[in-house]
């Protein structure tokens, strides 16, 4: 696709016509209101990738190495399906946040990752560095992006403020629409899984739909206010340093005695995860929840994770029944 170029209100030289990718996966589903909101307030066009389905996650799976986890693997498919469709494609740097408040690595690595991937491809990647410990935040590594792409600095100041109020504000009601969850009656069960394998079309969502037809409401353990749920990890585990597990291992803490059961559910082979979960089950073992482990893999089948579902929630029905008659 080819810009008209016109002029920023700094006399910088910006594209007229502007269309920037953004995979639906890996931390979008955290961050989409921002990213949304941010290219909306500067008047850039968006595309975001559909839904997972099979033919991404086969071609992410196609292009990757055998070594990546699977939410990479779908992600490259995402980035794949958005070639040919946008100018650039929006692939951010992401390091820490803090001391003990750091990513995965491979958020570190991504658009060196998607770059090398897709090399014969000449894909054009535009991507924000963020790292508070290398002396760049969040809204620093915005702010520059904006001005990479020809933006005032006051013009990207003004995008990012709003992004981060319309961020913000989903946050809190996804925190609370959480709370009033826990709040309900029937089967509970609170599932501790980043957004990523969680809202995933292909391999999470059906997890939650087959719950849902069970009649079991799964409570979403990311949903939480983060700032609190990194204090309650603090004490659980002082030592742990990455920062969205930090809040999914404190909001499950925070409702132990709010849900009937605890699905933990990562995908392979996520060394973080396997790391946490494990831990985490050692902390709750003396609080009596129920615990069940879910690894997603490549495997598109759905039948032995239904038996296992269905087992899992015999018990816990059992288990409130037992309740019921003692009390």
């Amino acid at each position: 696709m080819r810009s008209l170029i016109e002029k920023g209100s700094e006399g910088m030289a910006r594209p007229q016509t502007l269309t920037v990718g953004m995979p639906r996966a890996l931390l979008y589903h955290r961050y989409a209101v921002l990213w949304q909101t941010y290219f909306d307030a500067l008047g850039i066009a968006t595309v975001v990738s559909e839904e997972t389905n099979r033919e991404i996650a086969e071609g992410g799976i196609a292009a990757a190495t055998d070594e990546m986890c699977l939410s990479l693997k779908v992600y490259l498919g995402h980035v794949a399906a958005l070639i040919g469709k946008c100018d650039r494609i929006f692939i951010p740097r992401i390091v820490d946040f803090g001391i003990r408040r750091v990513m995965c690595t491979t958020f570190e690595g991504l658009p060196d990752i998607a770059a090398n991937i897709f090399r014969d491809r000449h894909i054009d990647i535009l991507s924000c560095n963020i790292s508070v410990q290398g002396g760049i935040d969040e809204k620093a590594g915005m702010v520059q992006m904006g001005r990479e792409l020809g933006y005032s600095k006051k013009e990207a100041k003004r995008a990012y403020k709003r992004a981060l109020v319309a961020q913000r504000a989903a946050d809190e009601a996804a925190a609370a629409a959480a709370e009033h969850l826990y709040q309900s009656r029937g089967l509970k069960i609170a599932v501790g899984a980043h957004a990523y394998v969680m809202d995933d079309d292909y391999y999470g969502r059906p997890v939650l739909d087959y719950l849902s037809e069970m009649g079991v409401t799964a409570i979403p353990a990311y949903a939480v206010d983060r700032r609190e749920a990194r204090k309650v990890t603090k004490r659980l585990s002082p030592t742990m340093k990455w920062e969205v597990s930090r809040e999914i291992a404190g909001s499950l803490a925070m409702h132990l005695d709010d849900v009937d059961g605890i699905i933990l559910m990562s995908v392979y082979p996520c060394a973080l995860d396997s790391m946490v979960n494990d831990m985490l089950v050692r902390k709750f073992r003396d609080s009596g929840v129920p615990m069940m482990h879910l690894t997603m893999d490549a495997q598109s089948g759905t039948a032995g994770l239904e038996t296992r579902l269905e087992s899992f929630i015999d018990i816990l029905s059992m288990r409130r029944t037992g309740k019921a008659v003692k009390a």
